[in-house]
């Protein structure tokens, strides 16, 4: 009987760390209709882990942007929230998790413009060097991670 119980025991718990193993993160994802690249970056973030939603915003996007505290030259084509923070462009899904992980004080992070190699944005073998800011409240930027060209 003891045996069994342990055993139960031992299932549930792997069957509870699996399923939080495997749980995705929510991502809500202002877009505009028809923006391959957004579905793209999308794609990426579901391969890392996340659980994108998008939402075809039209021109509300630009008011999303800027309510979110987005300084005008950050902008991209896509502006996503996660737990309180906002993912301008086509941030790299590693550099969501590092910024979930250590929580600054910030808006968010941001990759201005859309690189070519980038994630959404890879389109072959090239690679433009790119940065990815992070945004503080203040609306002052400073460099989060930076990826070189090839």
């Amino acid at each position: 009987m003891i045996y069994r119980l342990r055993t139960l025991a031992a299932t549930t718990l792997f069957i509870a760390a699996a399923t939080a193993a495997t749980a995705q993160t929510a991502i809500h994802v202002g877009k505009t209709r028809g923006c391959g690249c957004c579905v793209a970056w999308m794609e990426k973030l579901s391969e890392a882990g996340f659980a994108p939603e998008g939402e075809n915003m039209g021109g509300a996007l630009i008011r999303l942007k800027m309510d979110r505290g987005i300084p005008v030259n950050m902008f991209s084509c896509h502006t996503a929230t996660i737990d309180g923070y906002t993912i301008e462009g086509h941030v790299p899904p590693a550099d969501i998790t590092r910024l979930l992980e250590e929580r600054p004080d910030a808006v968010g992070l941001a990759v201005p413009g859309m690189p070519i190699g980038s994630p959404g944005m890879d389109f072959g073998d090239d690679i433009e060097a790119y940065d990815v800011f992070l945004v503080k409240a203040d609306g002052t930027t400073e460099v989060f991670s930076s990826y070189p060209a090839n």
